[in-house]
């Protein structure tokens, strides 16, 4: 018998090393679960004597052969790991984990403070009813299972919800989504201060608007006969001018585009300018210059933060249009093409468009607002809705429109009150029945279109505004919208309850005098639902 020559596996030694390194953990973790089935498989594929035929001379086993089987049996047996033991578990865990890291590495909402500084998670919950019971009929939410007892349910609730925290003006509903019955209300029909809650009514508005698939484009036009060419504002609230965009729309790759189609005509120098007339009425919010909210344009990079922080508050620029062009003027600079100082101007009907980027499809906006409670994309949102219904894109008209929107929808809009789409208006009311039947809507079947509204709700311990709350053992059991200005705290949303049925509910208070105890008395609420 001739031994298989040892250079192939000298070589290859490095690179198996640094597998064995990383994959050594998991294997570690695994081997626990995974005994039985390893046992079996390895009895599977272990290696039989060879009985070679007999012939007039040895046979030569070559190395390729030799490397072949021992890779097939150390794949089989790699295989056979994975299978027992993971990646994944079969209610999420795993990934549920993944998701708190990465929502402990970003900023909190808009209106809710900074958040991602909490110490290091621990063992996640599994949160798969909460997660797979999005999908209407076809998902893991039970239905035959009866409802909770309304009069248990009050029972559980109302001294919880009487919480001294919670000031002394409240409102509160629960209801079944898959019947629409109300198996819990206080005050229900009373319409109080929704703060940032607001943004469910904004995301359902949009998306019945102008569908989940819409898109908003951001172009550059040349003007025929000037030879101007305009930076035109499509009303996009994410557009980015970072190198990495995250899949959001660039403005770098605008620039690039650009270039090469003024290249193309021969045009190295221009005048550039900028159209944002695509919005109407003012631009700063009734609450002033405020870390919260830049000033509304068509036309905004980054929502004209200063840092680079991505959500939560942060100091802004005065003119985010002027802003956003002059870092376009200097990405063409970069790209060879030379600008003057870029102006406010209009696009003509003849100007030529030379290269556009558009953003994701709103269903993923309306997620990102949610998430991150962005006040910058609920009043874009509330434009573009005002824009699709025949109405200014202005605060008022957004406002307008979203109530418009609504009552096509049948939704109980009495009370109900609108000023602005992101709920930095402390004028906005809301009542917890419009809340709770706007989330019940979104859990229509009948209407797979509003999801994201659903999709895009914080989920407890993990993402978003919620990333930092639930950190006593109710991490993933809730989804919901938070809302919190000063005096005002709110929390509507959905919970799984233990019998699989999904239950929307709506919590306001107002006159509180202690925000964190005032979340942690709705948080407990909230938690409450789910046993």
């Amino acid at each position: 018998m001739v031994v298989p020559k040892l250079r192939p596996w000298r070589a290859a030694r490095p690179q198996v090393v640094r597998i064995a390194n990383a994959v050594r953990p998991r294997l570690a973790g695994a081997v626990t679960v995974a005994g039985p089935r390893l046992a079996r498989l390895t009895r599977a594929v272990r290696v039989r004597p060879v009985h070679l035929p007999r012939l007039s001379r040895p046979r030569t086993v070559r190395t390729w052969q030799y490397t072949a089987g021992a890779a097939t049996a150390g794949l089989a047996l790699a295989v056979g790991v994975v299978t027992a033991a993971g990646p994944w578990d079969a209610n999420g865990q795993r990934t549920a984990e993944r998701d708190r890291a990465a929502a402990l590495e970003r900023s909190g909402g808009a209106d809710h403070g900074r958040s991602g500084t909490a110490a290091a998670p621990r063992p996640a919950p599994s949160a798969g009813p909460v997660l797979t019971g999005l999908g209407g009929v076809t998902s893991a939410v039970g239905t035959k299972k009866s409802a909770p007892d309304p009069t248990a349910l009050s029972d559980v609730l109302k001294p919880l919800l009487d919480a001294p925290a919670l000031g002394d003006t409240r409102a509160a509903a629960v209801v079944d989504v898959a019947t629409g019955e109300q198996l819990y209300g206080a005050d229900a029909g009373r319409a109080l201060t929704p703060a940032s809650t607001t943004k469910i009514a904004t995301a359902v508005a949009a998306l019945s608007a102008l569908g989940p698939d819409h898109r908003l484009t951001t172009r550059t036009a040349l003007e025929p006969d000037t030879r101007e060419l305009v930076l035109v504002g499509g009303g996009d609230p994410t557009l980015t001018a970072h190198a990495r965009t995250g899949g959001w729309a660039g403005l770098r790759a605008l620039a690039a585009d650009t270039a090469k189609e003024l290249d193309r005509r021969g045009i190295r120098t221009i005048t550039l300018s900028y159209d944002t007339t695509l919005f109407t009425g003012p631009a700063l919010h009734p609450i002033g210059v405020n870390d919260n909210l830049a000033p509304v344009s068509a036309l905004t990079a980054d929502e004209g933060r200063t840092d680079d922080s991505a959500s939560g508050p942060a100091p802004r620029v005065g003119d985010p249009a002027a802003d956003a062009a002059a870092k376009f003027a200097g990405f063409l600079k970069d790209a060879g093409v030379t600008t003057t100082p870029p102006g406010p101007s209009r696009a003509s009907t003849r100007a030529q468009t030379l290269a556009t980027v558009t953003s994701p499809p709103l269903s993923a906006l309306v997620e990102r607002m949610l998430t991150n409670s962005d006040n910058d994309i609920a009043e874009a949102l509330a434009r573009h809705t005002a824009l699709a219904s025949g109405q200014p894109a202005s605060f008022d008209g957004g406002a307008e429109a979203i109530a418009t929107q609504l009552r096509k929808l049948g939704l109980p809009m009495a009370g109900a009150a609108f000023h602005d789409g992101s709920g930095l208006d402390r004028d906005d009311r809301l009542t917890a029945d419009l809340l709770t039947a706007l989330l019940v809507k979104a859990g229509d079947p009948r209407r797979p279109g509003l999801r994201p509204v659903l999709t895009g709700l914080p989920v407890a311990g993990f993402t978003g505004t919620l990333s930092t709350r639930y950190a006593d053992g109710a991490s993933g059991l809730v989804r919901a919208k938070t809302g919190t200005l000063t005096g005002v705290n709110a929390l509507a949303g959905t919970v799984v309850d233990r019998n699989g049925r999904l239950l929307a509910f709506a919590f306001l208070a107002s006159n509180t005098a202690d925000a964190a105890a005032a979340q942690s008395a709705l948080d407990k609420a909230a938690t409450a639902l789910a046993g």
